[in-house]
């Protein structure tokens, strides 16, 4: 019997060709687009859920690597363009981490500080998972409100509809 699976590295190849399209499209569009209201509170802008996005990406691939966890403060932008390069560091740290890691190091359970939900243990092969999904999440709720905003994305973000995997 054959064993179907759809890899952690190739859902991370996806969600780095959507951040790719993502940026170029965050480009073509006027510089107000980025105090859009997303929500209320630390997520209130555009700006704000995608800093959320890339910060939350980069914070897991550095604590599935062991390497300090940097802070939103530490990884504050001025020009929000500078969001893309904070998204590259975290998809190649996830990337990186994934195409080496054996299934000990999936199994090894870490315990570690959260923002909003305290200490936590999980093993680093959910925390793959749940950064992976946290990412697929918020990405589709900023083109939802994009799009309700009349700023509606020229590509379909469905991993059916990509490259990847093909």
């Amino acid at each position: 019997m054959t064993e179907a699976n759809l890899t952690f590295n190739e859902l991370l190849d996806w969600i780095n060709a959507e951040t790719e399209q993502w940026r170029g499209w965050f480009s073509r569009q006027p510089a107000s687009i980025w105090t859009l209201s997303a929500g209320t509170g630390r997520l209130a802008t555009v700006q704000d859920l995608l800093h959320h996005v890339v910060v939350i990406d980069l914070r897991y691939g550095q604590r599935l690597a062991g390497l300090p966890v940097s802070t939103y403060e530490q990884e504050a932008v001025a020009d929000p363009a500078e969001l893309f390069t904070i998204a590259k560091r975290g998809q190649d740290l996830l990337r990186t981490w994934a195409a080496s890691a054996s299934p000990a190091d999936l199994a090894t359970v870490i315990e570690f500080q959260t923002i909003s939900a305290g200490t936590q243990r999980a093993s680093k092969r959910k925390i793959l998972g749940h950064t992976l999904m946290h990412h697929t999440r918020h990405m589709a709720q900023l083109a939802t409100m994009l799009r309700q905003h009349g700023h509606p994305s020229d590509w379909s973000h469905d991993l059916l509809f990509s490259h990847a995997l093909i």
